[in-house]
């Protein structure tokens, strides 16, 4: 059995397809800068080389569009018809109060889907437009809705609930929601099979940085706070997103300015975080080349940026109650760039978190979990490089075969320490022969 998976983000498409039968990843890859210029397919077949081509992508059902012809491409691709792929999981961002967990998708889902989307104005449209357009090239075989809010349902009302008139929460299902859920859910359970812990015994803090970002508070191995809010708007500095501000601030700049509602949201959601403060960088790696030249407002970016984080790592501490086992780091910029995970972690020995600048320097790999902190730090410092893709498709086969459950009550492939991904065991020996050091930070179970 094929099973193909699809994560429309704000502004990208990650793809992976899985062989079930073999337990293996048979193509994987990425459409980056969906909606924005310098659009490309980077595209990972088995047995096969890297392969990348620039295609300017204005939307998602366009970046759809490409994996399908990437896929089944005489001399790239991995299937000759997508009729051998028998499920699809599709990450969506928002379902409101409806959902608690992933669900088949029928016409009358994807409908509560559109009800709900201004929640999530950057998102849901794109994984709407994922879900058409891949219904349309597979018609005949289940679509699965693999929901992001769903791992925050364990939330205490203490964190969930908004100070505000309590008519709103009945009424208008007015709460935290909390998104990243699937990332969130993988790196909690890997870092329970890294510190040798069962997952109810775990508590580590997850800074899922990326164009989007969140952070997650994982006491006893379930979500117990989490920076977003109703909508991805709150919390942390985002690629366009402004994250916490006064929320008096949009009545403000409505009276000054004569912006309307659609106005602020736009500026709030597409024009603020990295974007309103640089003036023109959302990428990281752009925000860093600009700074090595000088720019002052990319710099200030950097460092607010940053210093949302660490507050956030100090607040989830003292919310936690006791020492976390472990900090992590994940997706695109949580992975890659020692720069933002050297400043947030700047300062936070008194807390018992003490980097390695060595070792941070080293850990740039999707194909390994690394331990990046010194030696004689109190709380580990990893970087687990996120796998939404594995929670999507173990979620749509459980879905399919009638065994899927709440992850509390549901055992994933990868909680077991015996875990191996294939093909990212295969590209970290690739990985090491570029850089041998990298094998001394690897992170693995006890023995």
């Amino acid at each position: 059995m094929v099973i193909l998976t699809l994560n429309c983000g704000s502004s990208s498409a990650k793809y992976q397809v899985f062989d079930w039968e073999n337990r293996d990843v048979i193509a994987s890859g990425v459409v980056e800068r969906v909606t924005q210029e310098g659009g490309s397919i980077t595209h990972n077949a088995k047995g096969k080389s890297e392969y990348k081509m620039n295609h300017e992508c204005p939307n998602h059902t366009i970046a759809v569009e490409l994996i399908i012809r990437t896929l089944t491409d005489p001399e790239v691709g991995v299937i000759s018809d997508m009729n051998v792929i028998k499920a699809v999981g599709h990450r969506v961002l928002h379902g409101g109060n409806k959902f608690t967990k992933s669900v088949v998708v029928t016409p009358e889902i994807l409908d509560t889907f559109r009800e709900v989307q201004d929640l999530g104005p950057l998102h849901n449209p794109a994984n709407i437009m994922g879900i058409e357009a891949a219904q349309k090239v597979l018609p005949n075989v289940p679509h699965c809705a693999v929901m992001d809010t769903a791992w925050h349902q364990t939330m205490p009302d203490t964190s969930f609930m908004y100070a505000v008139p309590y008519e709103w929460y009945e009424n208008y299902a007015v709460r935290r929601y909390g998104f990243h859920g699937t990332s969130f859910l993988y790196t909690a359970k890997r870092a329970s099979v890294i510190l040798g812990k069962k997952p109810a015994d775990t508590n580590v803090i997850i800074a899922h940085i990326g164009n989007g970002a969140s952070m997650c508070c994982v006491k006893n191995g379930q979500c117990f706070d989490t920076s977003m809010g109703i909508t991805p708007l709150e919390g942390l500095v985002m690629g366009t997103r402004s994250g916490d501000c006064d929320p008096a601030l949009a009545f403000y700049m409505m009276r000054k300015t004569g912006m309307t509602v659609q106005d602020v949201d736009t500026a709030l959601n597409k024009k603020s975080g990295l974007l309103g403060i640089s003036g023109k960088y959302v990428d990281r790696r752009d925000i860093s080349k600009a700074m090595e030249e000088g720019d002052k407002r990319a710099e200030l970016a950097f460092k607010m940026e940053t210093y949302r984080l660490r507050k956030y790592i100090g607040s989830y501490i003292a919310a936690m109650g006791q020492k976390p086992d472990a900090l992590v780091f994940t997706a695109g910029v949580g992975e890659f760039h020692a720069g933002v995970r050297a400043e947030v972690c700047a300062g936070l020995e008194h807390l018992g978190i003490k980097l390695d600048p060595a070792k941070n320097a080293i850990a740039r790999t999707r194909n390994a979990e690394t331990c990046i902190s010194a030696d004689d730090s109190a709380i580990k410092i990893f970087v687990i490089p996120t796998d939404e893709e594995l929670v999507m498709t173990e979620d749509a086969y459980a879905l399919m075969k009638g065994s899927y459950d709440v992850h509390t009550k549901f055992t994933y492939s990868f909680q077991s320490k015996d875990y191996v991904n294939k093909a990212r065991a295969e590209g970290l020996k690739k990985d090491i022969e570029k850089n041998p050091e990298l094998a001394k930070i690897v992170a693995t179970a006890p023995k």
